[in-house]
């Protein structure tokens, strides 16, 4: 048990945020390792998103979590940034050190570790659709290379992101088109569309019941995307893993410990139907 008199503080700056499920999550994990802290959410339009973190350091912050719109902007915010932040040219998780900013990107290793832990499904050789090309679609192909996709293909209304995002897959990555979902394995959206609407980012006669249809988006937790998903026989994975993923090596990157993630997904999952979210 942690016995410091004042607890850290840690918040997520993003706009908006007030769907967020992260102080919920860190809250847990704090009460599960025994850890001191607080969380909480800070909402900045992006003119006001570097004095938000900025003067969220000066008043003692340890650290932050970064959403849309900013994972870019926070990347170009820090001083130094890891391996996988710079790979994806995105930060969502910001480490502050006598005011020195440290940038990180936990986003893949999240997004893997909910199909390949939580899901038991295989990325090896994987044939991969990856709708979007902002910071949290580099980060998932980046990861994805690293664990055995043979082909991803990314498609976004921007030719000139589409193929820099696509160039973090390396051998596998390339510009493709929606049609390439008919002879995929995995199809991840990364874009916000389905994020509190019933919008849907592609034809839905092109999924198939041999498709894995990830979403990143967990507001709400059943995306009209999902819900196409199961209509036509694919496996449907909401948002919510991700999260509590990410979050998990956050946690870690500011406290040095290892939170249990077996119990998160069902409290955060409670807590989603409680609200009438989920």
């Amino acid at each position: 048990m942690t016995n410091k008199t004042t607890p850290d503080r840690y918040a997520l700056v993003g706009h908006p945020v007030e769907h967020s499920r992260s102080p919920l999550i860190h809250t847990v994990f704090a009460r599960q390792t025994g850890q001191r802290l607080t969380y909480e959410l800070i909402d900045a339009e992006p003119p006001a998103f570097e004095t938000a973190v900025r003067g969220f350091g000066a008043a003692g912050g340890k650290g932050m979590n970064v959403t849309v719109p900013h994972k870019e902007a926070a990347f170009a915010l820090c001083r130094q940034s890891s391996e996988a932040a710079t790979a994806a040219g995105a930060v969502n998780t910001i480490s502050i050190t006598d005011g020195a900013l440290t940038g990180h990107n936990t986003d893949g290793i999240g997004f893997i570790r909910d199909l390949t832990v939580n899901l038991r499904q295989s990325l090896a050789g994987a044939r991969v659709v990856v709708l979007g090309a902002g910071g949290a679609a580099r980060a998932v192909i980046d990861a994805l290379a690293r664990d055995g996709a043979c082909d991803i293909a990314v498609v976004n209304r921007s030719a000139d992101r589409a193929a820099a995002a696509a160039a973090l897959g390396g051998d596998a990555g390339r510009v493709g088109s929606v049609d390439d979902v008919l002879a995929a394995t995995l199809l991840v959206n990364a874009t916000s569309v389905g994020m509190g609407t019933d919008e849907l980012p592609l034809d839905a006669a092109l999924l198939h019941d041999r498709l894995v249809v990830a979403d990143l988006v967990y507001h709400p937790l059943e995306t009209a995307l999902l819900r196409a998903a199961r209509t036509r026989g694919a496996t449907a994975v909401d948002g919510l893993g991700m999260l509590v993923h990410q979050a998990a090596r956050s946690f870690r990157l500011w406290t040095g410990v290892d939170p249990p993630t077996d119990v998160m997904r069902a409290a955060a999952m409670a807590e989603l139907s409680t609200r009438g979210v989920a």
